[in-house]
């Protein structure tokens, strides 16, 4: 080890930085995500109604910002169509100026939800929700190439076949250099050596020419700015953590490694700060390219900022060349990551069969409604919602009560087994035999849990029913949480109190 190192290195049984073959790696899948990023960020750019240089500026800061505040290695952060389709109504009604100043406001946003643990809100979204958004994504990946199909040159076709065989039989030769890479680099030299005319990157728009200089945006800084900006700066903060959280606990899953949630949410943040005070249209966490990344074998944050840095040298340096990149062979490159992503096991007849019914439509739910919608954000507070009342409605049929009289028939045992809540309360009052019942009756739920107030409120219907018969009733065998919440409620829900 170099003598200059810390101690602590020197002696370090492993190097201070990547082995030579991880750093390949590692610069092949940035240098594949960048060259997607351009057109992706180019048509973002015309969603969102500005300059392409905003989208493009906006992706090279994100992921080169995210590689270091982000909590997820390997993920890559950039405009996105969400965070566009949010923030075009300010560009439109007010001007780029605001615009800008609702990406720092929504940064700010992240930072402070970010802070206050939004991020553990990801525990409450299922499986079956996370397998929706994944095949929605697939869809939505697939589709989004289709206008760069539909009334192009008879070239295009043939190019993009050509693009899907490289990239599936090149690997069977040699993974040291990423399928894509090499499908992109022969493609273009195809058509530029046979001079076939296509749709090239170039035609989705100008590229910048210079670096970006940061600066303040151009607002008044007054409390109507704010009223102005403030609503569609809430809703860019929290489409783009759903996002982000939701892709990082993808690629947590395609990798088998964790990640730090909290730290994502508030790494978005500090990204769209600075990607606004650069003059971008902000962003986050990107699926797409992410899943090309990940694909490609890259596992560390070198590879998200080598992407946002090689699209800055591929746009300012290399311009002309990446100009005369053929869309088919990005297109050609998204459609296989389209159909890698789409979770084929889980439409799979014998899936379907064993899967629970509750199950299968929560998924259906979520991907009809993302592809619906377009809108990834939207189909999984759906899809959530959704699985929130199938459960509700599973665990309400769980509710049992048996019945045991004494054989001197003084008095009558109810066991109640399952949870009481909402859901199963409103049946219990219907379980009892008011009239036929012996004078004490007496309710066991050592076997069930009191979860709200209308569990109270129907053990209080129960107690009532009795006592105005003249029968006393008992309720044994509460748990500590339900002891509390029965005792604090029980007898101040009538409309009385």
């Amino acid at each position: 080890m170099p003598a200059w190192l810390p101690a602590r290195l020197r002696h370090s049984p492993r190097p201070p930085w990547p082995a030579p073959k991880v750093l390949r790696t590692e610069a092949l899948a940035g240098l594949v995500v960048g060259l997607a990023l351009i057109p992706e960020a180019i048509s973002f750019s015309v969603i969102a109604g500005v300059d392409p240089k905003i989208g493009l500026f906006a992706a090279c800061t994100m992921a080169m910002v995210i590689a270091f505040a982000g909590g997820r290695p390997a993920m890559i952060s950039a405009s996105t169509g969400a965070v566009a389709l949010v923030v075009a109504p300010v560009a439109r009604q007010h001007g780029l100026g605001y615009l800008i100043a609702t990406v720092i406001l929504a940064g700010v946003f992240q930072v402070v939800l970010g802070s206050l643990g939004v991020a553990k809100l990801m525990r409450f979204v299922p499986r079956s929700v996370m397998v929706g958004f994944v095949n929605a994504l697939g869809i939505l990946l697939f589709t989004a190439q289709i206008p760069n199909l539909h009334d192009v040159p008879w070239a295009v076709y043939p190019l993009v076949v050509a693009g899907l065989a490289l990239m599936v039989l090149f690997p069977r030769l040699t993974k040291a250099v990423p399928a894509p890479l090499v499908a992109i680099v022969v493609l273009t030299v195809v058509t530029v050596a046979a001079g076939i005319a296509v749709p090239t990157v170039g035609d989705k728009g100008e590229l910048p020419s210079s670096l970006p200089v940061p600066g303040l945006p151009d607002v008044p800084f007054t409390v109507h700015t704010l009223t102005v900006i403030a609503p569609y700066a809430l809703a860019m903060a929290l489409v783009g953590l759903m996002e982000s959280l939701m892709t990082a606990k993808l690629v947590d899953d395609l990798t088998d490694t964790p990640s730090d949630k909290t730290r994502e949410s508030v790494g978005q943040g500090i990204a769209n700060i600075v990607t606004g005070f650069f003059g971008g249209m902000g962003g986050c966490g990107m699926i797409g390219q992410t899943m090309i990344n990940v694909k490609s074998g890259a596992r560390t944050r070198l590879s998200t900022f080598l992407a946002g840095f090689f699209l800055l040298v591929l746009c300012i340096v290399l311009g002309p060349v990446v100009s005369h990149i053929p869309m088919a062979a990005l297109v050609a490159v998204m459609v296989l990551v389209s159909v890698g992503t789409f979770d084929w096991h889980s439409v799979r007849p014998a899936t379907l069969k064993r899967m629970p019914v509750g199950e299968t439509v929560v998924m259906a739910v979520t991907v009809a409604v993302v592809v619906a919608t377009g809108n990834l954000s939207v189909g999984v507070v759906v899809g959530t919602l959704t699985a929130m009342v199938v459960f509700a409605r599973r665990v309400a049929h769980l509710t049992q009560v048996t019945a045991v009289t004494d054989p001197d028939g003084g008095q009558v045992v109810y066991a109640v087994t399952g949870e009481l809540f909402f859901a199963s309360a409103n049946d219990l009052v219907h379980r009892f035999d008011y009239a036929g019942d012996p004078p004490k009756v007496v309710i066991d739920l050592t076997d069930a849990g009191v979860w709200d107030a209308s569990s109270v409120a129907a053990l209080d219907a129960v107690t009532t029913r009795y006592a105005a018969r003249g029968k006393t009733v008992e309720i044994v065998g509460l748990d500590q949480h339900s002891a509390r919440m029965h005792a604090t409620l029980s007898g101040e829900l009538t409309a009385g109190h």
